[in-house]
Parts: structure tokens; C-alpha cells; sequence
């Protein structure tokens, strides 16, 4: 079983786009959306769900005790979680931050650590493959250990039901959610654009997966609107041994058939089309290697 993390150092590079179009070409595969803060995999694939399970995160600070609002709890967090009030201390579930100092100094053990729903996992079915997918609450924590829970889910049912490739389209930048996407994978896709902010983010995201030891492969998407950037790109791949694996051009179908739920590849008019099924065809080659 192989897996490949698809990523960029921002958002809006086309990333989910190519996630959705490779997971339509694969075999004998699984799909894994890990951008769990802002998951959008389903919404093209209109999965019927199979098994929901909710997801406890890290704990937060409750007053269960007698508070003799000593003041010892405010003083030492360094979140600014804590406020004083006439009788009990308050504490924000929001700026908690669940380190446990505020428990350890209360002369009075008034103060517990309790974990809380942070949101939910899904294993579903699509027209496709098993999709597994989650949903962070609002502002909740933990997101890197719930993309971790995902993949976890993922693999396990890979390993099941004989499943050669997982898919994992992982969460924009260089953040917790992102190094839990990639760590442990075969193959990195990095989808970037030739703009100056997709160059830096682009650098900044190959680190990551290069300090994870993961083979990274790039793909340059609407190329065309920016030859020069395109070509510095190219040539970061060069100096780096990167395989540069394709150029899609800018088309206006790539939209309109996202907004139909549909698929670009699909088109034989369809340069951006084209160019994916030929990013594809490389990326097969060290997926389904013996």
C-alpha cells in the first residue's frame, strides 16, 4: 500500500481540484480529505455516510471544586484563559489551551482537565472508493490530532479491504494539520502557481516535506499566467531534484464543471484536462510500481 499526500503552501493553488480528479482515476484506492477545518472532498463527491464517530480532542479547564478565588491560576496562565470574578474564578473554553498549570497550583484541587467533543469522522462510500472525512467544531483545537485519527482510520481500512493507494488531499500551508497529512507518506504532490506568494509558499511547504524525508513531486498549475514565474519554478525544481510532474493550463471549464460536481478529465476539449490526465500518468507509475 502506497500513499500520496496532495499539498500546497496556500490556498486556492487548485489542489483540491487535482485530488478530486486523480481520486476519479484511481483503482483499488482510498480517498482521505485531512484539510479537517475546512473539508470540502464530500461536496463533490456526495458520499453516503456509513459510520460517524464522534472525536475528543485535548481537555480544557473546568471549575468542579471549591474556589477560593485565590487568584493563583490567573496569575500563571500564559493563555489568558482565566479571569476573577466574586466568586469562582471563569474560565474561557476558548483560550484554553488544556496545559494543566492552573489544576497543579490550586491549593484546593477545585480546578479539573475535561476533555470535550471536538468535532466528528466519517467513513463513507462514494461512486468511486471509501472516502474517509472529518469536520473540526468551530474554533476547536487538536487539528493535527484529528488529521492523525483520520489517516489512522484510513490505513486500517486500506489494509481490510486489500486496498493498494490511499489519496490524501491534506490541508493548505505548513501547519500541524499539514505535517500530520504528510508524515508517514511515500509521495508528496506540492500544487503550486507562478505567483510570487505561490514561489514562497511553494519553498516554504517542499522544507517540510523534505525534512520528512517524503519524495515530492510538483505540478504547476495555470502556468500560463505567468511564464517568467513558471520558469523560476521550473528551475527551484531543477537545483533541488524535484520532478517537476506537469504544467496545467489556465481553462475556464475547471470551474464550471466543479460547480456541476463533475470532472474536468472528463472533457477530451479540455487542455487543463489533458494535462491532468498526463499528471496522472506519473504519478500511477510510482503508486502502482511493483
Amino acid at each position: 500500500m502506497r500513499q500520496l499526500t496532495i499539498i500546497s503552501g496556500k490556498g486556492g493553488t487548485g489542489k483540491t481540484t487535482l485530488a478530486t480528479n486523480f481520486v476519479k482515476l484511481a483503482t483499488e484506492h482510498i480517498a482521505v480529505d485531512c484539510d479537517v477545518d475546512a473539508s470540502n472532498l464530500h461536496i463533490v463527491f456526495n458520499p453516503k455516510v456509513e459510520k460517524r464517530v464522534e472525536f475528543v480532542g485535548g481537555a480544557v479547564a473546568t471549575v468542579t471544586g471549591n474556589c477560593i478565588n485565590c487568584g493563583k491560576c490567573e496569575e500563571l496562565c500564559r493563555f489568558e484563559a482565566i479571569s476573577d470574578s466574586e466568586t469562582n474564578i471563569k474560565i474561557s473554553s476558548v483560550k484554553c489551551e488544556g496545559c494543566g498549570v492552573c489544576q497543579y497550583v490550586c491549593p484546593t484541587s477545585a480546578i479539573e482537565l475535561k476533555s470535550s467533543r471536538q468535532g466528528e469522522y466519517f467513513i463513507s462510500s462514494t461512486e468511486f472508493c471509501p472516502l474517509v472525512h472529518a469536520r473540526l467544531k468551530p474554533g476547536a483545537e487538536n487539528s493535527g490530532l484529528l488529521v492523525t485519527t483520520v489517516r489512522n482510520v484510513a490505513e486500517d481500512l486500506a489494509i481490510h479491504q486489500h486496498k493498494k493507494v490511499i489519496i490524501i488531499d491534506g490541508a493548505p500551508g505548513i501547519g500541524c494539520p499539514v505535517i500530520s497529512s504528510l508524515t508517514g507518506v511515500d509521495y508528496a504532490l506540492i500544487v503550486t502557481e507562478p505567483t510570487v506568494s505561490g514561489i514562497s509558499d511553494f519553498l516554504r511547504v517542499f522544507e517540510v516535506a523534505k525534512f520528512l524525508g517524503i519524495k515530492t513531486l510538483v505540478c504547476i498549475n495555470k502556468y500560463d499566467l505567468n511564464l517568467e514565474n513558471t520558469s523560476k519554478i521550473s528551475s527551484i525544481c531543477a537545483e533541488n531534484e524535484i520532478l517537476l510532474a506537469g504544467k496545467i493550463p489556465y481553462d475556464e471549464r475547471v470551474p464550471i464543471y466543479l460547480s456541476k460536481r463533475k470532472f474536468v478529465v472528463d472533457d477530451p476539449e479540455s487542455n487543463a484536462g489533458k494535462e491532468i490526465l498526463s499528471v496522472w500518468d506519473t504519478l500511477k507509475y510510482y503508486l502502482y510500481k511493483d
